[in-house]
C-alpha cells in the first residue's frame, strides 16, 4: 500500500469535508400537537383524539455569492414530503423561488391576518371554502415566485402554468385550471404597530377562453390591517372571490378580531367573520362565524382551548356547525 497516497487522499477528504461544512448549513425544526375535538350533534361520532406532526428541513449554501436554500416540509404521520421550495437570493435584485405547496409568495402569504391566540374563527368548521377560510389566490404547486422590497414596501409576485400540484420530479401537462398569477404588497413602516397589506390575483380555467360570452377568469382580492399596542392587537380583513365562469358562486367576506396577552404566557382572542355567497341561480346567503381562543405557553409547550361556531354553514341556509378543540402543542 502506498502510504503517501493514503495520507494524501485523507488530507483531501478532510479539506473537502471542511469546505462543505463551511459552504452548506442544515437545520431541522418541527412540532407535534395532540388534540381533542368535540363537534355539534350533527357530527358523526368517532375518535375525538388525534395528533398532528410537522417536520421542516432547511438547507442553504452559497453559489457564486448568491445564497440558495431548499426547504422540505413533511406534515402528519405516514406522509412523505408534503411541500417544498427552492430559493435563490439575488441580494438587491430580490429572491426567486420555485414553490411546491408551501405558500411562499404572492397572495398566499396574506392568508387570514386577523390576530388570534390559536387558529382563525373558521378553523375546524364544516364546508369551509373560498373566502370563508381566508385562502385566496392561484395554484399551490409548480409556482414561480419573485419577491423584493422597495421603499419599505414588500412585493411578492407568483405565477403558475396551471394543472395539478405535482411533487414528483416531472411536470404535469393536464389539470383543471389554467394559468394564474397573483401578487401582494405589504408594509409595516407607515406607523409603529400598524401592518397593512393588499393582494390581487386572476385564475383562468383549463381552456383559458370565454364561456357563454362571459370572462372565464376568476378574480381574487384581499386586504387587511392590524394594529398592535402594548399586549393588544386588533385586525380587520376583507376578501373577494369573483366567479366569472357560468353558474359560479362569488364570495365576499369581512372579518375582525382582537387578541390580548393577559399575563405572562396567557393570551386570549375573539373574532367574527361574515361571508356572503352570491349565487348565480339562487338567493344570496350570508354565513356568520365567531370564535374564542385561549392559549397558555410554557417554554416550547402550549395548551390551547378554542371554540368556533357558524350559522348558514358553507352558504347553505339553516345549517349550523360548532367545533371545540383542546390541544397540547410542542415545538422544537
Amino acid at each position: 500500500m502506498n502510504i503517501k497516497k493514503v495520507i494524501g487522499y485523507s488530507a483531501l477528504a478532510g479539506s473537502l469535508a471542511a469546505f462543505s461544512a463551511q459552504a452548506v448549513e442544515m437545520s431541522v425544526s418541527g412540532s407535534a400537537k395532540v388534540t381533542y375535538q368535540n363537534g355539534d350533534s350533527s357530527e358523526v361520532t368517532g375518535n375525538a383524539y388525534g395528533m398532528n406532526t410537522s417536520m421542516v428541513f432547511t438547507g442553504s449554501g452559497d453559489v457564486n455569492g448568491y445564497e440558495t436554500s431548499l426547504t422540505i416540509v413533511s406534515n402528519d404521520l405516514n406522509t412523505g414530503m408534503s411541500s417544498a421550495a427552492l430559493a435563490v437570493d439575488l441580494g438587491d435584485m430580490g429572491k426567486v423561488t420555485f414553490d411546491q405547496g408551501t405558500g411562499a409568495g404572492g397572495i398566499s402569504i396574506i392568508d387570514d391576518k386577523t390576530p388570534s391566540a390559536y387558529e382563525e374563527v373558521w378553523d375546524g368548521l364544516d364546508a369551509v371554502t373560498g373566502t370563508a377560510n381566508g385562502l385566496v389566490g392561484g395554484g399551490n404547486g409548480g409556482v414561480f415566485v419573485y419577491a423584493n422590497t422597495f421603499s419599505d414596501m414588500n412585493l411578492s409576485v407568483q405565477y403558475t402554468k396551471g394543472g395539478t400540484a405535482n411533487n414528483a420530479d416531472n411536470g404535469n401537462t393536464e389539470g383543471t385550471s389554467g394559468s394564474s398569477y397573483d401578487f401582494s404588497l405589504t408594509t409595516s413602516s407607515l406607523m409603529d404597530g400598524l401592518d397593512v397589506g393588499f393582494g390581487y390575483g386572476e385564475i383562468a380555467n383549463a381552456n383559458q377562453n370565454t364561456v357563454n360570452g362571459t370572462s372565464d377568469t376568476d378574480e381574487h382580492m384581499v386586504a387587511y390591517a392590524t394594529y398592535a399596542m402594548g399586549g393588544v392587537t386588533v385586525g380587520y380583513t376583507e376578501a373577494v372571490i369573483s366567479k366569472n365562469t357560468a353558474g359560479g358562486t362569488s364570495e365576499e367576506a369581512q372579518g375582525w378580531s382582537i387578541a390580548a396577552n393577559v399575563m405572562d404566557g396567557l393570551s386570549v382572542s375573539y373574532g367574527e367573520r361574515e361571508v356572503e355567497y352570491q349565487k348565480a341561480s339562487a338567493a344570496h346567503v350570508t354565513e356568520d362565524m365567531e370564535g374564542i381562543a385561549i392559549a397558555y405557553t410554557m417554554g416550547s409547550a402550549k395548551i390551547i382551548l378554542q371554540n368556533n361556531e357558524t350559522s348558514n354553514n358553507g352558504g347553505t341556509a339553516g345549517t349550523n356547525d360548532e367545533n371545540t378543540e383542546i390541544a397540547l402543542s410542542l415545538s422544537f
